[in-house]
């Protein structure tokens, strides 16, 4: 059985903003992933590929993967390497032809399929960026880890990587620890009911 992990790592502000870190979507308080992560990208480009050579599989929602494949797949190195190679799972009712290697469309009931798909592999199934996903997925139980990037930056607006939800879900933390000087990665696992 697979373990869900939204992840990627997931990169937020303080206030929980997940909108726009590289500014390319015209948020107005967009491009805040480069200006306040400053020097300390580099320890999390460590993190990135750590989860990257980890993960079995990447889940996406198909608005990531056309921006995760649109960044990547042009691109050599050991991370752009892994993510070129590594198996995808995009899930999409409109997305006809996949044009990253190894992608595979979800196609009807999304937690349903994703249901499945968790029954199908073994190892960590990472959905990276695609809130929206997370949040339908979290609302089924589905989800299993929560690993999150924190940037120094309280945005005020935007977009928040948990929404309004129908029941409340506890986390236990897993682990804490600073990337560089000023960023703080957290691993979190949601606590079922026994």
């Amino acid at each position: 059985m697979g373990k869900i992990v939204m992840s990627g790592p997931q990169n937020v502000s303080l206030d929980g903003v997940v909108q726009d870190p590289d500014g390319k979507e015209g948020f107005e308080l967009g491009g805040w992933f480069t200006r306040f992560g400053g020097e300390d990208l580099a320890e999390w480009s460590k993190i990135a590929l750590e989860e990257a050579l980890g993960a079995e599989a990447w889940l996406l929602g198909r608005k990531s993967y056309e921006f995760f494949g649109e960044r990547w797949r042009p691109r050599s190195g050991e991370l752009a390497d892994r993510l070129n190679s590594m198996p995808k799972y995009v899930v999409s009712s409109t997305l006809e032809e996949p044009d990253w290697d190894n992608s595979t469309v979800l196609r009807g009931d999304v937690v349903t399929e994703v249901a499945k798909l968790k029954r199908e592999l073994d190892g960590e199934i990472v959905v990276p960026a695609s809130h929206r996903l997370g949040r339908t997925l979290i609302e089924h139980d589905l989800v299993d880890e929560v690993r999150m990037v924190v940037f120094p930056v309280v945005l005020g607006a935007g977009e928040r990587f948990f929404g309004e939800a129908p029941s409340t879900k506890p986390l236990r933390l897993v682990e804490a620890r600073t990337i560089g000087d000023g960023l703080a990665f957290l691993t979190y696992e949601f606590v079922r009911n026994s």
